[in-house]
């Protein structure tokens, strides 16, 4: 280690005080500012990874008993409804039913509705609307979450076309993840990809951890690049949702104020969602709510779209 009367290590032929030891100094303190601010999120336990394991399959499944029945002429609760019995008796909770007081077991978000709308009688899907259908159910005390957006009928080209980045969006979200990045690679890989194709990230709402809790709010998976994010590195054993929210015309969203739970987009934009709840592997990601099923389902759903680029 250089000393402060030894000659500097820029070969000035100075004494190391009277040349780099400051500037070398102001460095390593940023250094170790930076460090100090990085989180490093406890990873899950063998037993809770395998509890999160078991949570995620079912949560999976729940979305492939609820795929056929995604069509024109059926109401979101009719869709809840479902929803609810396939859960329930499986011997498994809706998380959503309850939760700080939202209504009904599963969220159904149709057109420009960007997230928490409420199953209805009175809202009947129709050929050409697109709808999220967002399922969170707890199992033996773990969380399952994903979601994702279903075109009825002979959708628009833009309608189209939002779908196909969303879900692209997701799918590019998923591959940055490995250990040892920070968390901030997430929303790198989504955002220019999404301002590319001329959409926008909704900013407001984010993916986030999940485990025994529905929302571990000790990190935020923002989608839209945010330096917070930076702070955070992604290690073996965390478990995460990505979720993107992906709008048609600008990213800024409205609150029902009647319901206080329906996200609408500010200007009545198209948006979709798709979701899946992830775990930080020592090479790489699990996905733990994606089945068979839904693998099928969304290579069709791209390679129908050309989606990849």
């Amino acid at each position: 280690m250089i000393k402060r009367n030894d000659p500097c290590w820029c070969g000035s032929e100075k004494k190391y005080k009277k040349c780099h030891l400051w500037s070398d100094s102001c460095l390593e303190e940023k250094r170790t500012e930076k460090l100090r601010r990085i989180k490093h999120i406890p990873p899950k336990t063998k037993e809770e990874i395998n509890g999160m394991r078991r949570a995620g399959v079912f949560n999976g499944e729940l979305l492939d008993y609820l795929r056929p029945s995604i069509k024109a002429g059926i109401s979101t609760e009719e869709i809840n409804s479902l929803a609810h019995h396939f859960t329930v008796n499986h011997g498994h909770i809706p998380a959503d039913l309850g939760y700080n007081g939202y209504p009904k077991s599963v969220c159904t978000s149709i057109n420009d509705v960007v997230c928490h709308g409420i199953p209805s009688e009175k809202a009947i899907l129709k050929d050409g609307d697109i709808v999220n259908i967002d399922c969170t159910t707890i199992v033996d005390g773990f969380y399952g979450d994903s979601s994702e957006t279903f075109m009825i009928g002979s959708v628009s080209e833009k309608a189209r076309h939002l779908v196909m980045v969303t879900a692209q969006a997701l799918i590019r979200g998923i591959d940055a993840v490995k250990p040892g990045r920070p968390l901030s690679v997430i929303a790198e890989a989504i955002e220019p990809y999404v301002l590319s194709e001329g959409c926008s990230v909704v900013r407001q709402y984010t993916g986030h951890g999940i485990g025994r809790e529905y929302h571990d709010e000790s990190f935020t998976v923002y989608h839209h690049i945010d330096t917070d994010n930076q702070q955070t590195v992604l290690v073996p054993g965390m478990t995460l949702t990505i979720e993107p929210m992906i709008n048609l015309g600008g990213w800024k969203v409205v609150l029902d104020r009647e319901d206080e739970w329906t996200v609408r987009t500010a200007d009545g934009s198209l948006s979709a969602q798709f979701e899946h709840t992830l775990l930080v592997t020592e090479t790489g990601v699990e996905v733990l709510t994606l089945t068979p099923s839904q693998i099928a389902a969304n290579v069709r759903l791209l390679v129908d779209g050309k989606a990849f680029k």
